[in-house]
C-alpha cells in the first residue's frame, strides 16, 4: 500500500513541478546561448532577462514544491479527501511515512534540477576558478575535493528545507485541532515550530562548542573564521539538522496518531 500512496503523492506533486523544471532548464539554456553572443548590446539585455527568469523559475520550484506538499498534506488528512484517506486499510504510520518520503524525493529532485539549471546557465572557467578559490582551502583542510564540499553545502540546504517542511506539517497537525481559523493557527504554529528548530540548532551548536574552542569562539568573538572552523561547522551542521529532522518526524508521527479532526 505504501507504494500506491507514494505513486499518487508523487504524481500529484510532480504534475505541477515538472512545468517549472522545464521552464528553468529552458531559460538556463537560453541564458547560456545569449551570453555567448558577444559584442551585441541587445543580446546582452536578452541574456540578462533570461537569467532573471531562470532565477525566478528556481525560486518558484522551491516555493511550489513546499506549498504543494503542505496543501496535499492538508487536503488528504483534513480536507474533503480525508474522509476517503482515513477509511483506507492503512495505518497512520504508513500514511505519514508516505508524506515524509514524498517530501524527501520531490525536494531532492528539485535541488538536482536547480543545480543542473545553474550549471547550464552560469558555468564558465572563470566562475569555476572563483568557486575553487573560495572552497579549495576548505577542501584541502578536509582532505577532500571542491565537489565534495559543494555536495556538503547542498546537503545542508536540503536538510534545512526538509526541516522547514516538517515544521509546516507540525503546524497543520496542531492547527487542525482547533475549532476555527485552523489555517491561521496552522501558519502560526508552523512558523513557531520552525523558529523553535532554529533555536534548538543554535543550542546544539553551543553544546558542540563546549568541546570545540573554534566553534565556541563564534559565540563570543568576531574573529575571522578559519578554514578548520568552517570544516567543523559543516560537519556539525549536517549532524544537527539530521538529528532535528529525525526528531520532527517522530514527534509529528506521534501527534498525527493521537487524533485527526477533519473539516
Amino acid at each position: 500500500m505504501l507504494k500506491k500512496l507514494l505513486k499518487y503523492d508523487l504524481k500529484s506533486i510532480f504534475k505541477v513541478l515538472v512545468v517549472f523544471y522545464i521552464l528553468s532548464a529552458l531559460f538556463a539554456i537560453l541564458t547560456r546561448l545569449f551570453f555567448n553572443i558577444e559584442n551585441s548590446f541587445i543580446m546582452d539585455i536578452v541574456a540578462k532577462v533570461c537569467s532573471g527568469i531562470t532565477i525566478a523559475m528556481i525560486i518558484n520550484i522551491l516555493i511550489n514544491n513546499i506549498l504543494r506538499l503542505w496543501i496535499r498534506f492538508k487536503n488528504n488528512f483534513y480536507g474533503d479527501e480525508s474522509y476517503l484517506t482515513h477509511t483506507l486499510p492503512v495505518s497512520k504510520d504508513t500514511l505519514y511515512l508516505s508524506k515524509f518520503i514524498t517530501s524527501i524525493i520531490t525536494l531532492l529532485v528539485s535541488f538536482i534540477v536547480i543545480g543542473i539549471s545553474l550549471f547550464i546557465a552560469y558555468y564558465s572557467k572563470e566562475n569555476i576558478e572563483f568557486i575553487k578559490s573560495i572552497l579549495l582551502p576548505i577542501a584541502d583542510t578536509y582532505g577532500s575535493t571542491v565537489i565534495k564540499v559543494l555536495l556538503a553545502f547542498f546537503f545542508i540546504f536540503f536538510l534545512q528545507f526538509s526541516n522547514t517542511l516538517q515544521a509546516g506539517y507540525t503546524g497543520i497537525i496542531l492547527g487542525h485541532r482547533k475549532n476555527n481559523i485552523k489555517v491561521v493557527y496552522s501558519v502560526i504554529i508552523g512558523f513557531a515550530t520552525y523558529i523553535g528548530t532554529q533555536v534548538l540548532a543554535i543550542i546544539m551548536l553551543f553544546i558542540a562548542g563546549l568541546f570545540n574552542k573554534n566553534i565556541m569562539n563564534l559565540f563570543f568573538t568576531n574573529e575571522i573564521v578559519n578554514v578548520e572552523t568552517v570544516k567543523t561547522i559543516i560537519i556539525v551542521a549536517i549532524i544537527i539538522y539530521g538529528v532535528i529532522l529525525v526528531l520532527e518526524y517522530f514527534i509529528n508521527l506521534k501527534l498525527f496518531k493521537k487524533d485527526v479532526n477533519v473539516d
